[in-house]
């Protein structure tokens, strides 16, 4: 079983910056070899895919609203993946999960809270 914890919300100005992380660990889990996605909710929304990184993290992906604003990125030796936020806006405001996923399973984080808010 794989758990996912996500830390580094919190309360940004707009314009502002944040760095998301989200540890991996589990027996046996081997982290290196799974790609691995930041997902976000705003109230009353359903959940989006924000970015994903494949499991070498020679590849990314962003929604069209975070491009040239938002960053991916892993560390495969201590199991985290990171997301780093540039030019918060108001709109950028939900709870942040990270996810990843087998044959079979899918696990997510309990989230961490993004609020943009002068």
């Amino acid at each position: 079983q794989v758990q996912l914890v996500e830390s580094g919300g919190g309360l940004v100005q707009p314009g502002g910056s944040l760095r998301l992380s989200c540890a991996a660990s589990g027996s046996g889990f081997r982290f290196w070899l799974y790609a691995m996605s930041w997902y976000r909710q705003a109230p009353g929304k359903e959940r989006e895919l924000v970015a994903h990184i494949s499991d070498a993290g020679d590849i990314t992906n962003y929604e069209d609203s975070v491009k040239g604003r938002f960053t991916i990125s892993r560390d495969n030796a201590k199991g985290t993946v990171y997301l780093h936020m540039n030019s918060l806006k108001p709109e950028d405001t939900a709870v942040y999960y990270c996810n990843t996923k087998g044959t079979g399973w899918i696990s997510w984080g309990r989230g961490t809270q993004v609020t943009v808010s002068s």
